[in-house]
């Protein structure tokens, strides 16, 4: 066994994936970070050096299938290993189906499904044989559908089927699975969501001050991955929805459309006020 524990985090840079570098390095892990924005990477190994940690910086792009493989490819380069890969990098968007634009489903998936895939792909052969963890940062998108959300949902749903399916090819060979729901964070992710045309909204409809912290969220993470569970759903919100989802579809569905109308600037105020259907 290999003396110092080896982790990796995608969109590393800033919210959860940032908060996950720090919390695993105060751990005693070395951690390797992947994101576009390679300033915030060496700010962030900065910061992890007062730990006696190191970091690894690695700029690249999860969409890139090149980038992912780098990625692995440098981790194992310097440190010969891996122990747990979290899948972080990710994306979300706020429009109807009928109005957006198809480019933003196939940037959804494209960030949130295939960068999961390529760095899962890429980093499988060393988790299994270090037995170690592979992590998806989901969302309860992933189990409920929620409205003018459709890409979102539909990746994370996505996610769950790839993570799920490789948990049950991999019974048997030592690997911890483990898909994390945080539910709304406080974070940059709705203000660079993407609207119908593709534009970042570059607002958030929420109180962010109300939302669960990424460092704590990050916290919830590792401590699911120490004890290799199955999965992770933070908030008590998070866990009736999917709960009652298996045996109410339709009192869900409707429990959701009327929180999400609620929501600043819904778009789905606009297709019922004036009559859309």
């Amino acid at each position: 066994m290999y003396p110092t524990k080896i982790a990796l985090v995608t969109g590393a840079s800033s919210g959860i994936g940032r908060a996950l570098c720090i919390q695993l390095a105060k751990k005693g892990y070395f951690v390797a970070g992947m994101s576009r924005n390679m300033e915030k990477l060496i700010s962030l190994q900065n910061k992890i050096k007062r730990f006696n940690i190191e970091f690894l910086p690695v700029q690249g792009d999860v969409r890139i299938e090149y980038d992912c493989k780098k990625f692995i490819d440098t981790v194992i380069e310097k440190w010969g290993h891996i122990d747990i890969l979290i899948n972080n990098a990710g994306i979300s968007m706020r429009a109807l189906f009928d109005e957006l634009n198809l480019e933003v489903l196939h940037e959804l998936m494209n960030t949130n499904f295939w960068g999961t895939v390529y760095c899962t792909y890429y980093a499988l052969p060393y988790l299994l044989e270090a037995k170690g963890s592979l992590v998806g940062v989901s969302s309860i998108a992933g189990y409920q559908a929620l409205p003018a959300r459709s890409g979102y949902s539909a990746s994370k749903s996505a996610i769950h089927g790839l993570l799920n399916t490789i948990r049950i090819e991999n019974l048997y060979t030592g690997l911890h699975v483990m898909i994390a729901c945080p539910g709304f964070t406080s974070s940059n992710i709705r203000n660079t969501a993407l609207t119908a045309d593709g534009s970042p909204q570059n607002e958030t409809p929420l109180e962010e001050g109300k939302l669960m912290s990424a460092e704590m969220v990050a916290k919830k993470i590792i401590k699911g991955i120490e004890k290799r569970k199955r999965q992770v759903i933070m908030t008590t919100e998070g866990k009736l929805t999917v709960f009652l989802g298996k045996f109410f579809p339709a009192f869900v569905d409707k429990l959701v459309f009327k929180n999400l109308l609620k929501e600043k600037n819904s778009p789905l105020i606009k297709k019922y006020q004036y009559g859309k259907n």
